[in-house]
């Protein structure tokens, strides 16, 4: 029926770029971003170990409080080639800045048990294109917010082995905005409308660790996050729909809700770190995370004109990845200590698979900061992180033929971050 198609052709950007571009952050601002998350799960210099293992918490004297904050600013700007057939401009640097941070605080209960909480938002990205850029058809604008909280018990079994747990608690929040065409049919000249969508939901998982001393001087971590499910349902909001053809079929289906559901990837990741000597500690992380999930969308458009539920499941083709990062730390004096570090993360798409509303690909990390303790109770980090995406190549294709072709030249983030922590 036309009215069904119409609404097929309304809804195509609904069911392929509802989402946003989810990305793992293993930044949030604590003294390990200078390490571009090397050693990450042996780290336990403040609570934020609790963030990568939870076991990490039973190396903590007393009382602690860590507070930390940091800015990505982003140079992520598409470029079209000749291939591209869509109208409008390149839609500007879809990444300007976007702030993020973390809160952690343990507790020693006695010589063997402690616990914790965090609460973290390394989860989650947004990108901001121009509304009448080429690409607007596919997204003008998406994010997604994701904040954890995790409560945490670490309990040290012997003098080398310490285990640790906590539920984490996950609270999204997704917004979308896409154009709507008011031609589907290429005929007329009518200005777009828009779809806009936004929803929050709470979801659950879990954080385990275990933490073991080789040595006195070599510590090994291994952790598991496991996944968690964000199901997010609302009404979209039309604006601007013109075309009378098409708001008649939005009109007669009536679709009052959309369900987005999204799953947060389950993550494993094991580190070391050696201590050369007094001024020297090498570190390492190897890590994997199960984004192959996270590519299977489930959308469902309730209010078909006979009462049914029209269903598509949209699979973008993503797959797992794996982490490797090596950095070292230098005790300069007793009171300061730089850190630096490199990771690399390989891609979750394959180039032919990429879409403009989540710009991902393999990504190398550079990092450093320092650490400087200002008095027993004291001590203030900051760090500065490069993630480097470089070229990546876009090549989607409308059902009508329309193609959007280009790349994003020298993507990168900059990451600025710092913290402090408070000893009692």
């Amino acid at each position: 029926m036309l009215h069904k198609a119409l609404l097929s052709i309304a809804l195509l950007g609904i069911t392929g770029k509802v989402w946003a571009g989810g990305i793992m952050l293993y930044e949030v601002g604590q003294e390990g971003a200078g390490l571009a998350n090397a050693g990450a799960a042996v780290l336990a210099t403040d609570p934020s170990i609790l963030m990568n293992n939870p076991a990490g918490l039973t190396a903590l004297a007393g009382t602690q409080v860590s507070a930390n904050g940091q800015l990505l600013l982003g140079n992520v700007k598409f470029s079209r080639d000749d291939d591209n057939t869509f109208g409008g401009n390149e839609g500007g640097n879809a990444l300007k800045y976007f702030p993020s941070g973390s809160t952690f605080i343990s507790h020693q209960l006695n010589d063997r048990a402690a616990i914790g909480f965090g609460m973290v938002g390394n989860f989650g990205l947004a990108v901001k294109y121009d509304d009448d850029w080429a690409g607007r058809y596919f997204t003008q604008k998406s994010s997604l917010i994701a904040v954890a909280f995790q409560p945490t018990i670490a309990y040290k079994v012997t003098d080398d082995l310490s285990v640790g747990i906590g539920p984490r608690i996950m609270l999204g929040r997704f917004l979308t905005e896409i154009a709507v065409d008011n031609n589907p049919l290429g005929l007329g000249d009518s200005a777009d409308g828009q779809l806009k969508y936004k929803d929050t939901d709470w979801g659950m998982g879990a954080t385990v660790g275990i933490m073991y001393d080789l040595s006195e001087r070599t510590k090994l971590g291994l952790s598991y996050v496991s996944e968690i499910d964000l199901e997010f349902e609302d009404k979209p909001d039309f604006d601007g729909i013109t075309n009378p053809l098409l708001n008649g079929a939005l009109n007669r289906i009536n679709a009052d809700q959309l369900n987005v559901d999204m799953t947060v990837p389950q993550t494993v990741l094991a580190s070391i770190s050696h201590q050369l000597n007094n001024q020297w500690t090498v570190l390492g992380s190897l890590g994997w995370q199960d984004w192959s999930e996270f590519g299977k969308i489930g959308v469902e458009v309730d209010g078909n004109p006979d009462g049914s539920a029209v269903s598509r499941s949209v699979d973008r083709s993503y797959k797992d990845t794996w982490h490797a990062s090596l950095g070292a730390q230098n005790q300069i004096t007793q009171k300061l200590r730089l850190n630096m570090g490199v990771g690399y993360d390989s891609s979750a798409v394959d180039d032919k698979d990429r879409t403009v509303d989540v710009p991902m690909g393999e990504t190398w990390r550079l990092a450093t900061g320092f650490n400087y303790q200002v008095d027993e109770t004291l001590s203030v980090n900051m760090n500065y992180t490069l993630i480097w995406m470089g070229d990546m190549s876009v090549d989607q294709t409308k059902r009508n033929g329309e193609t959007l072709s280009g790349e994003f030249k020298n993507a990168a983030i900059h990451v600025i971050g710092g913290g402090a922590t408070w000893r009692f």
